[in-house]
């Protein structure tokens, strides 16, 4: 078949030629020196890894396995864990309003009156079950369908504090104590209501950032997919961060000074409220923890379940991330003085 080129011969065409040809792969001398470098570093660079392996594993595994930190790595898979179906749910119920929810609707379900929206929001609360986690997703799905944030940010600190799960295990966890469930669903509703109108009052545009959805043209079930993936993927990532910072101050704080500051009212109530922030329970559980330091007096035991889920590590870092730092660092003070301060009256009112 030789007789049929018509061209110059080449590497491709010459039956003769090598297989691959010599001039493949080859570059000009200083890149083959720098080549020739990095192949005789890369044996080199793989033996140190492995020293330091096995250097790593005799000379950090007795720190691995000390109790404290074995605790720590506890309490954070404990927190992750806890969290997360949460967080799940409530990215889902969030997609869903994106999706499935026209915009009008929330016009047509809210009054129209913004001051008069942010009681109705908190209210609604009490129908959805879900935790801190949940909420955060869920408050910023309705902001960016057009509901008025004060009216959004009422539901966001309601709803784990109201809904049916959690008064239901309050009062198993404080057994023949009715007023205890009465007094945190009224405090916490109450906070909730003074923080959205407070906001509605005094709120700027500019210090709270309305995350954009993925809006999309498709089926509906594709939309809520996108937006599903997006919100959990964002949200996901300072979960992660709270719980780091949460676990490391549960192994931090002694537990002997605790109850020395127990028998100081005020501050009792105060130390309650700051220890509901670090150790950042899910508030389906946080009445059994909060039942079992007995050494506290039932109005600072209110003051950790209302403040807990309204304020605490993960929720300040799922706040910061999906609202922006400007929003968190003057909704939380707010939010943590109004909580203490209603909490410790309707304690003093009603237990």
């Amino acid at each position: 078949m030789s007789e049929l080129r018509t061209g110059p011969r080449s590497p491709w065409t010459d039956d003769e030629s090598q297989v691959p040809p010599d001039s493949w792969g080859r570059t000009g001398s200083a890149s083959q020196g720098r080549t020739g470098s990095a192949n005789r570093a890369l044996p080199w660079g793989f033996a140190l890894v492995v020293v330091l392996l096995v250097v790593g594993r005799f000379a950090l595994a007795p720190h691995l396995t000390a109790p404290a930190l074995q605790t720590w790595a506890t309490i954070f898979v404990a927190i992750c864990v806890q969290a997360l179906p949460f967080l799940v749910f409530g990215v889902a119920l969030s997609a869903a309003i994106t999706a499935f929810v026209p915009a009008s609707f929330w016009t047509r379900a809210l009054p129209r009156s913004p001051a008069a929206a942010v009681p109705v929001a908190g209210m609604a609360g009490a129908v959805l079950p879900g935790c801190e986690c949940a909420s955060v997703p869920v408050a910023s799905g309705l902001m960016a369908r057009g509901v008025t944030p004060a009216a959004a940010l009422a539901f966001l600190l309601a709803s784990p504090a109201i809904n049916p799960i959690v008064l239901v295990a309050t009062a198993v966890a404080f057994p023949g104590q009715p007023m205890m469930v009465l007094a945190r669903f009224g405090a916490s509703i109450t906070v909730a209501v003074l923080v959205g109108w407070l906001w509605l009052r005094f709120g700027r545009a500019d210090w709270l950032r309305i995350p954009s959805r993925p809006q999309g043209d498709g089926p509906k079930w594709v939309q809520f997919g996108e937006a599903m993936r997006h919100d959990l993927l964002h949200a996901g990532g300072f979960l992660i961060v709270g719980g780091l910072a949460a676990a490391t101050l549960n192994v931090t704080v002694p537990r002997e000074w605790l109850t020395a500051i127990a028998e100081v009212p005020w501050l009792a109530i105060l130390v309650m409220a700051l220890l509901a922030v670090l150790l950042s329970i899910c508030s389906e559980a946080d009445a059994f923890v909060a039942a079992s330091m007995t050494a506290f007096s039932p109005t600072a035991k209110l003051a950790f379940l209302v403040v807990g889920p309204m304020v605490d590590l993960k929720l300040i870092a799922l706040q910061a991330g999906t609202f922006g730092r400007a929003f968190a660092v003057r909704f939380v003070p707010v939010t943590f003085a109004l909580a203490v301060l209603v909490s410790t009256v309707f304690g003093w009112l009603l237990l």
